[in-house]
C-alpha cells in the first residue's frame, strides 16, 4: 500500500496537480487521495483506472492494484474504516454490546471509554470522545449516507454511565430515529433464532459502489473486502432486519422506555 501510494504521489506531482485537484478530476475526496498516498488506505481498482487515464500512466496503477498481496487489500486499523465512513453512500450497522458510535452522545461516549481495561488516561479519553462526537455529523451532512442500525434491546436497558447518561442516550437515539434516511431497529430479547450471534459488524458502500465490511474484536479490527465474505455478512444483515422490530415499533418501544424513566 505504501509503494502504490508513493507511485500515486509521484505521478500526481509530475502532472502538476494538487491532491484536491486530483480528487476533483477523479470524482473522489481529497482525504481519500491523502490516505492512499500515505499508504493508510488501499487504492481501489476503479479509482486506479481513472487515475491512469487522467495521468497518462499507461495502466501502471491498475497493474499495481491487481498484483497487490492479498494482505494489503485488507487494511487492519480503525483509521481505514473512519476514512470510508465519512464518504460512504450507505451504512448498515449491527451492534449487540454498545450503542453504535454514530448514535452516541458525548456523555455516553465518555462512559464507554471510562470502562476500558486497562484504564485510559484523561487525555486519551478526551481525544477519543472528540473523534466520536465529530463522527455524528455524518448523519446530518448535506448528502448523508443511507443509514440502517440494528441494536440489541439489552444495550438500551443497560444504564452505562448512570441514570442521567442513560436517559440522555435514549432521547438521542429517539431523535436520530426521525432523521431522514436513518432507520433504527431494536432486536428484542427472548428470540429463538438470531442471525447475529457471531458478533457486531458494519457494512458500507463506497462512492465507487464497492461493498465492504468492518468488524472489531477485543484486540484489533478488520476491514473486509473479499466479495464472498462481504456477501455472507450482507445475508446475515438481511436476516437480522426481519428478526428485529420494524422502525415504527422501535420508536414505540423507545417511547415506552423513556416513559418508564
Amino acid at each position: 500500500m505504501k509503494l502504490v501510494g508513493a507511485l500515486v504521489a509521484r505521478f500526481r506531482i509530475a502532472a502538476e496537480l494538487t491532491q484536491r485537484q486530483l480528487a476533483e478530476q477523479t470524482c473522489t475526496q481529497p482525504e481519500t487521495i491523502a490516505s492512499v498516498e500515505q499508504g493508510r488506505r488501499a487504492l481501489q481498482l476503479p479509482l486506479a483506472r481513472r487515475m491512469d487515464a487522467l495521468l497518462d500512466t499507461k495502466g501502471a496503477l491498475e497493474t499495481a492494484v491487481e498484483n497487490m498481496p492479498e494482505v494489503d487489500l485488507i487494511p487492519a486499523w480503525a483509521e481505514e474504516y473512519l476514512d470510508l465512513e465519512r464518504e460512504a453512500l450507505a451504512l448498515s450497522w449491527f451492534e449487540n454490546q454498545v450503542l453504535p458510535g454514530l448514535l452516541q452522545t458525548e456523555s455516553y461516549a465518555r462512559a464507554v471509554f471510562r470502562t476500558d481495561v486497562p484504564a485510559l488516561t484523561e487525555e486519551e479519553i478526551e481525544q477519543r470522545i472528540t473523534t466520536r462526537v465529530d463522527r455524528r455529523e455524518i448523519l446530518l451532512q448535506t448528502q448523508p449516507p443511507t443509514a440502517s442500525f440494528i441494536v440489541s434491546e439489552a444495550i438500551l436497558v443497560d444504564r452505562l454511565g448512570g441514570d442521567e447518561v442513560h436517559i440522555e442516550a435514549l432521547q438521542h437515539v429517539r431523535k436520530c430515529a426521525e432523521i431522514p434516511g436513518v432507520a433504527i431497529q431494536i432486536m428484542p430479547p427472548g428470540r429463538r433464532t438470531h442471525a447475529g450471534l457471531s458478533g457486531p459488524f458494519i457494512l458500507l458502500e463506497t462512492p465507487d459502489h464497492q461493498r465492504l465490511a468492518y468488524t472489531e474484536t477485543q484486540r484489533g479490527s478488520q476491514l473486509i473486502s473479499a466479495p464472498d465474505d462481504v456477501s455472507i455478512l450482507e445475508r446475515k444483515y438481511a436476516m437480522l432486519r426481519t428478526q428485529a422490530l420494524n422502525t415504527e415499533d422501535t420508536k414505540g418501544l423507545l417511547d415506552r422506555l423513556l416513559g418508564e424513566l
